[in-house]
This record gives C-alpha cells, sequence and structure tokens, in this order.
C-alpha cells in the first residue's frame, strides 16, 4: 500500500477524498463506501465530529480503513479535547498504526447537534501543529522526553478564497513554520485566484491538495454561501444546477471539470463529498 506521502513525493498527481464517520457503532456502510475508493485515492480523511454534529470517532475509524488497505488520514479538531486529551489521542494513533493527522481548529458547537456542550480550544491549529512536531521529536509539548515519540505526515487546512486573505496567509506561513507538510484547502470555485496562492505556496516545502466540494444540488451552493465563511459558489454554478434536470449528475460534471483544472498544475485534489462518497468515484 503506497501511503500519501510517498504518493505526494513522487510527484504524481494525489488524489484524497473524506470519508464520514456513521452516527453510531454501525459501521457496514462506512466500509462499503471505503472498499468503493479503495485503489482510486491515495488516502482517505476520517473526519472528526464534523459540523460538531456527532459520530464515531475519527480514530476508531482510521483504524478501520488501515485494516482494508487504505491509508487514512486522521483529523484532529482543537474543539473538543485539552492539552492532555489531545497529546494522548495523537499517541494513541501512531501507536495504532495511522501515519498521516490533519490539525484543525474545528466548527463551533454552535453549529451542530449538541449546541449546549462546552466548546474546548485550549489550543489552536497552529499549537496543535507545533504539538505534533514535538511528539515527532520524541517530546510532549512541556519539552519532556517520551518512551517512543511519533512520525507523523503533518496535515493542515488553508482558504485561499477568503477574505481578507492576507489573515489566512499569515496563518498559512505559521503553519508551515510550526510542521505543517501537507495542506488541504477549502473548497475552491475561482481556480484563476487559487493559481496565484498555488505559486506563491510553492516557495515552501509543502504540498497542496486542492479543495473540490461535490454540489449536490442549487439549495445545497445557497447555503454554502450564507453559511460557511472562505466558500463562494459561482452564480453560473447555481444557475447550472438549477437548470439541469439531475442536480446530482450535474454537481459530479462540474467536480470533475474542477479537478481536472487542477491536474494541470497542482500536487493533488481532495474531494468532499459529504455523505455522497460513492460519487467520489464517478468524479474521478
Amino acid at each position: 500500500m503506497q501511503t500519501l506521502k510517498e504518493s505526494l513525493a513522487s510527484k504524481k498527481f494525489t488524489i484524497t477524498a473524506e470519508i464520514c464517520p456513521p452516527k453510531g457503532t454501525d459501521t457496514s456502510d462506512f466500509l462499503k463506501k471505503a472498499r468503493l475508493l479503495k485503489g482510486k485515492i491515495a488516502a482517505a480523511n476520517v473526519t472528526d465530529n464534523q459540523r460538531a454534529v456527532m459520530r464515531l470517532s475519527s480514530l476508531a475509524c482510521s483504524v478501520l480503513l488501515i485494516r482494508e488497505g487504505i491509508d487514512p488520514v486522521f483529523q484532529m479538531t482543537c474543539r473538543d479535547r485539552n492539552r492532555l486529551a489531545l497529546q494522548s489521542d495523537i499517541m494513541g494513533a501512531w501507536t495504532l498504526g495511522v501515519q498521516n493527522i490533519l490539525a484543525l481548529s474545528g466548527d463551533h458547537v454552535s453549529f451542530g447537534d449538541h449546541r449546549e456542550a462546552k466548546a474546548v480550544f485550549d489550543l489552536d491549529s497552529v499549537q496543535l501543529v507545533q504539538v505534533i512536531k514535538k511528539l515527532n521529536a520524541g517530546t510532549n509539548m512541556k519539552d519532556t522526553p517520551l518512551k517512543g515519540g511519533t512520525d507523523f505526515f503533518i496535515g493542515a487546512v488553508v482558504a485561499p478564497e477568503a477574505e481578507p486573505f492576507e489573515p489566512e496567509m499569515i496563518k498559512f506561513e505559521k503553519k508551515v513554520e510550526a510542521g505543517a507538510k501537507f495542506f488541504q484547502t477549502q473548497a475552491i470555485y475561482d481556480i484563476e485566484k487559487f493559481h496565484k496562492f498555488y505559486e506563491y505556496a510553492k516557495g515552501f516545502d509543502v504540498k497542496i491538495l486542492g479543495g473540490v466540494l461535490l454540489l449536490k444540488s442549487a439549495k445545497m451552493a445557497q447555503f454554502l454561501n450564507t453559511n460557511v465563511p472562505g466558500v463562494t459558489v459561482p452564480k453560473h454554478l447555481i444557475e447550472e444546477l438549477k437548470k439541469s434536470e439531475d442536480q446530482l449528475e450535474k454537481g459530479i460534471e462540474i467536480a470533475a471539470a474542477q479537478v481536472k483544472e487542477l491536474k494541470g498544475f497542482c500536487d493533488g485534489a481532495h474531494i468532499m463529498a459529504i455523505g455522497q462518497e460513492e460519487s467520489v468515484v464517478k468524479i474521478i
């Protein structure tokens, strides 16, 4: 099994995709979707209570993917754990065979299904990358030597279409300095703007995977524009979806065209299908 790190190092166009854990312990559908993607993607992201909605743990699902011969990207958010739990779970993931980790802040609990929950945010995403780098070096975040460290391929996220972009650029550079080696972006729709970001990012020793979000309907696209910062679906794509007899098929067509454009210059694509993982095969 070629790992994500090996695929990116080989300089071939690398495709990853997200697989959402189930809302419960029945993993049959999760595994069915994973098997559809096996051999077609370099790695599968396992989301960590995405949109602050309670699901089976990213760690458990990452281990299930390893058993299936799929390289997982273990997502870790700052929202739910303090620094003790973060370090403990990161080391736990390494001992269970996980090699890739993606550090995120995490959506606030106010977006989710447990709005009375207490958000933690003991660390931010830059600090989390720093912690993982320390664990890789064999110490905890207090510089205490560990009896065995980790060796994660560290990933982070960036939103190239954020407005204003300057604060996002500063954070991107901080994550690179902290130890991030690959970046998966928020959904991109302005290819020209993303191309400029990619040319700027090439000045750093990192790999960039452009984010491709499957638009399942015009209604979904409008929801993204209203509720998700850093994502702007152009009006002409919304109109294309509205006019289509099968909006999902049109969304797949749009996503495939985006991947094809990225293939012309980028290190790879990260496809987010949000519960429609079987469509990733069609996109590819």
